[in-house]
């Protein structure tokens, strides 16, 4: 690619300009605080702004400080991540908050080479902590800002590879601006997002149009090239809803699986010595279905009613399974998918 055209030169400057006429207002815009910065991009990994939003507002209010999201609990990290999804993010940015706190003084790294180490940040996390809240001239590259060099350039490299994503980085680096980093960044995220969307981008209002290789050869919809998608397996669980009285069986999931950390019930097919009441359970007529990136979840639920003097029995029972009994009063305490919101939502609870 030419990087000395007239189409490379002004791109950078007709981004901005864009971005100026279309500002988009967003409570971490504006700040240089690497703390909120960083926890505004953990929660739009993988996530709408739309969505996210609310979520930023309730960690910021509950934890508007990194020494604060350090000292809580990982259970209450992530029942407030509850129904965000990719709970993997909410660990991360706790353990991260507990070895900035505790390991490092308190001070948030501030280069992107630094911010790389930490954990649960790639190279684009890293790139707009950097830049945001330190002016490094880092350039971040997400699917959006794939998408804008794609289409412009004419860049038909698969983005699902890491050989096509470090070639896009290096030519995002040649673009970025070193006076306005930070500026560059957002408007090539917003332009991506608002503008050069990936289903009917407004191309006829689009200030790039006349140089846009992918406008101009009628390429809109085949770039980006995305290959190799994932597969996505189907899996089915078959759940047993145990109550005694007030009582309910929980289980906390563990590592290896999905959803570490937070709460379901037991599992029909992964669960030994049940007890006999198992025998009675009443299936509960519908079903849930869930989508993950890389499952596609289908959740039967059966309801088991232990009687209360049986409760003793219960509770040894769950004491060997590895269960808890939780009062149905506490229930909402616990940090639960949203598989398991949906039920409880349907139930009543």
């Amino acid at each position: 690619m030419n990087t000395k055209s007239a189409e490379f030169q002004a791109f950078p400057n007709q981004i901005i300009l864009w971005y100026r006429q279309n500002p988009r207002e967003l409570p971490w815009r504006g700040t240089t605080d690497p703390y909120l910065i960083w926890l505004s991009e953990i929660i739009l990994q993988q996530t709408r702004v739309a969505q996210g939003l609310p979520y930023y507002y309730a960690f910021a209010q509950a934890y508007p400080t990194v020494k604060e999201l350090a000292l809580a609990p990982e259970s209450e990290v992530l029942r407030l991540w509850q129904g965000l999804g990719y709970y993997s993010r909410a660990r991360n940015l706790h353990a991260c908050a507990k070895w900035i706190w505790l390991e490092n003084g308190g001070v948030f790294p501030d280069t992107y080479e630094q911010l790389l180490l930490l954990k649960g940040v790639g190279s684009y996390t890293a790139a707009a902590i950097a830049s945001f809240a330190f002016g490094e001239a880092k350039a971040v590259v997400d699917g959006n800002v794939f998408r804008v060099m794609a289409r412009y350039f004419g860049l038909d490299s698969d983005i699902n590879s890491s050989r096509t994503k470090r070639e896009f980085e290096a030519l995002a680096n040649q673009l970025i601006p070193k006076e306005n980093p930070a500026e560059f960044n957002q408007a090539m995220m917003d332009f991506g997002s608002r503008q050069c969307t990936p289903k009917n981008p407004s191309c006829e209002v689009c200030p790039l149009m006349k140089t846009c290789f992918a406008h101009t050869h009628a390429l809109i919809n085949q770039l980006p090239v995305k290959v190799n998608k994932v597969k996505v397996k189907d899996r089915k669980l078959n759940y047993l809803v145990i109550k005694c009285g007030s009582e309910w069986v929980w289980n906390k999931r563990s590592s290896g699986d999905i959803w570490e950390g937070l709460h379901d019930f037991p599992l029909q097919d992964k669960t030994t010595n049940l007890p006999a009441e198992v025998a009675h359970a009443k299936p509960i007529p519908k079903s849930y279905k869930h989508l993950l990136s890389h499952q596609r979840l289908q959740a039967e639920f059966s309801e088991v009613e232990i009687p209360k003097e049986n409760r003793e029995a219960l509770y040894q029972w769950c004491q060997q399974e590895g269960y808890f009994l939780v009062a149905e009063k506490e229930i909402d305490e616990l940090a639960k998918p949203k598989l398991i919101v949906n039920f409880l939502n349907d139930q009543g609870i």
